[in-house]
């Protein structure tokens, strides 16, 4: 890629009627990365991703694709785009084969060979019908239709939220099977963090539409660790993330390296993605 960055949004806000999804929001999603995008319910996290690949356009603010301004109505750079919702919506009553084939005569790029291959690999078969899969096939027949374009970049809005166990873990050793060797930039919504701390190196985190965490991963953990010790008010921590209070100690999360002194009647350990994640949905700043 040309550039270190895959989406610009600056000063982006968009509104449905009198609600405002997002507000004041700006953002870089670097390029060659696995991003994770998370937020509660309601966040903004699905407005974001339509707006970072142009399919619908900001009430305020600017979009900037593969360092192209995005604009309503001429979304130029969607052929580098490889899209996979949450419901994996797919024409029931085609084959997989016919949706690959319906995917090579859309798509300049299209890998109709290699899709193939990786559908039989995981045990698919081309001629049934994709409304006949069960919900771990049609997720990976989805993967494996947005990766046959080739994108720049891959944005996953909640892919796994409907799958169990099992399909959830397949179809993320799919996906970073199939980008581990390739410079494709991908964006993963999900509520699941602790698949995305398996395969993400950068966090994006909502809250009521607004960026209120964002970095590398592992910067972002360096940078904070939890205390427990006696009871505290929260006034007396400075960087106070997230706090819980019992009778008589406190449970803290607080941005601090981990070379910060800890008085003697406090124990400290690093925060992992999840405490991390949790503490800044719940925070109150």
């Amino acid at each position: 890629m040309s550039s270190d960055v895959a989406v610009r949004i600056d000063r982006v806000g968009k509104r449905y009627g009198r609600h405002w999804a997002l507000r004041d929001c700006t953002l870089s999603l670097p390029a060659g990365r696995v991003i994770a995008l998370v937020g509660a319910n309601g966040a903004g996290k699905t407005t974001l991703l339509h707006l970072a690949i142009g399919l619908v356009p900001p009430t305020e603010g600017t979009v900037s694709l593969l360092d192209k301004p995005l604009r309503p109505g001429r979304p130029q750079t969607l052929s580098q785009v490889g899209f996979v919702a949450q419901d994996h919506p797919l024409y029931r009553g085609f084959t997989v084969a016919e949706m690959l084939r319906y995917g090579r005569k859309t798509n300049a790029r299209f890998d109709q060979a290699g899709a193939e291959r990786r559908l039989l690999d995981l045990g698919i078969p081309l001629k049934h019908k994709t409304g006949r899969l069960s919900g771990g096939q049609q997720a990976q027949v989805a993967l494996t239709l947005a990766l046959a374009k080739q994108p720049r970049l891959l944005v996953l809005d909640e892919p796994v939220a409907s799958l169990d166990p099992l399909a959830r873990r397949e179809f993320m050793k799919t996906l970073i099977a199939a980008v581990a060797d390739t410079d494709v930039t991908v964006v993963l919504s999900s509520h699941v963090v602790t698949e995305l701390e398996r395969v993400c190196d950068h966090l994006v985190l909502l809250r009521d539409g607004q960026v209120r965490l964002v970095g590398d991963i592992d910067d972002l953990l360096a940078g904070h660790r939890v205390l427990s010790g006696p009871r505290v008010d929260d006034a007396a921590f400075d960087g106070l993330v997230a706090a819980t209070h019992g009778d008589r100690n406190s449970h803290l999360l607080v941005r601090q390296p981990a070379t910060a002194p800890t008085h003697p009647r406090w124990e400290a350990h690093p925060a992992n993605l999840e405490e991390l994640v949790l503490a800044y949905l719940e925070g109150q700043d």
